[in-house]
């Protein structure tokens, strides 16, 4: 058995999809994405990596800071406020809300907004990028997610990087064509008081999923967490098809960072939905040396 179908079987999950095989043919839970020919660029091992995380500051962002410094990245953040670079509530433990100082990390003043900025950040070397924004639309304006992201798209473009560095995207259960896979309560929300927000993390979507976005030859993840929280990491992630649960930031930003290290990663061009409780596809157990381990 090889290597891949040894890691398929364990996981109980789909083969790894061949160069040039269509991605309808793959897991049921990657019908979010419209069928493309996928050709999987290799990933870089989180010691050889020099990654982007676009967020950074935020919640799941920090997270993915924190853990890609763990395992030996080198990271830049964009932050519009470097000084709340800081340990997340989840990883950080004991140090929660420590400012972060690591010889591998480099915080950039500037805006995703400002295609200026995003081009100072994304270079020849960036082997992998996060995008895990986020915000209040009357903070960050009604498309922040949807043109900071095509910001991110074309600065990859303009480095080079395009056809060679993996990016995962962080928006949320709910959104795109998983809206039944929100619970009920979650649904009135999307469609009263957080209708602006949702329009927006649809439109960042389409940039990856829709048939015209200059992000669909990308190797991208679109990642759907459920209901997030603030907890330590649980090392449980569920790739659901059902109604979603809760996960922790902490694990979002593991299935983020596999997508960016792990040479078979099953979602590559995909939109999985991910939860920690519930889900009702397949679950990995990361307590001890797992898929997403770099």
């Amino acid at each position: 058995m090889s290597a891949a179908s040894a890691l398929s079987a364990r996981l109980n999950i789909a083969a790894p999809v061949p160069r040039g095989v269509a991605a309808s043919r793959v897991a049921k839970c990657a019908r979010s994405s419209p069928p493309r020919s996928v050709v999987v660029a290799k990933a870089t091992p989180a010691e050889k990596s020099n990654i982007v995380v676009f967020g950074g500051t935020g919640g799941t962002g920090s997270e993915c800071v924190v853990q890609a410094l763990r395992r030996g990245a080198k990271v830049t953040v964009l932050a519009r406020d470097p000084s709340k670079m800081r340990q997340p509530p989840g990883t950080g433990g004991a140090n929660e809300g420590a400012p972060i100082s690591d010889p591998n990390l480099t915080v950039v003043r500037g805006n995703v907004s400002n295609p200026e900025d995003v081009a100072k950040v994304i270079t020849k070397d960036t082997t992998g990028v996060v995008v895990s924004l986020g915000g209040k639309t009357k903070d960050v304006g009604a498309t922040m997610l949807t043109d900071g992201t095509t910001n991110v798209i074309n600065a990859m473009k303009a480095a080079g990087i395009a056809d060679d560095a993996r990016i995962a995207i962080v928006t949320s259960i709910g959104a795109g064509d998983s809206a039944n896979q929100a619970p009920i309560v979650f649904r009135v929300l999307m469609a009263t008081v957080m209708r602006s927000i949702f329009n927006d993390k649809n439109n960042q979507e389409q940039l990856f999923l829709g048939p015209g976005g200059p992000g669909r030859n990308t190797e991208f993840c679109v990642v759907r967490p459920g209901g997030l929280g603030l907890g330590p990491p649980t090392g449980v992630v569920n790739v659901i098809d059902g109604e979603a649960g809760s996960i922790a930031r902490a694990d979002v930003a593991d299935f983020c960072l596999g997508a960016l290290f792990e040479e078979e990663f099953p979602y590559i061009g995909k939109a999985p939905c991910i939860s920690s409780v519930g889900g009702t596809s397949w679950t990995k157990d990361r307590g001890g040396k797992g898929m997403m381990e770099a």
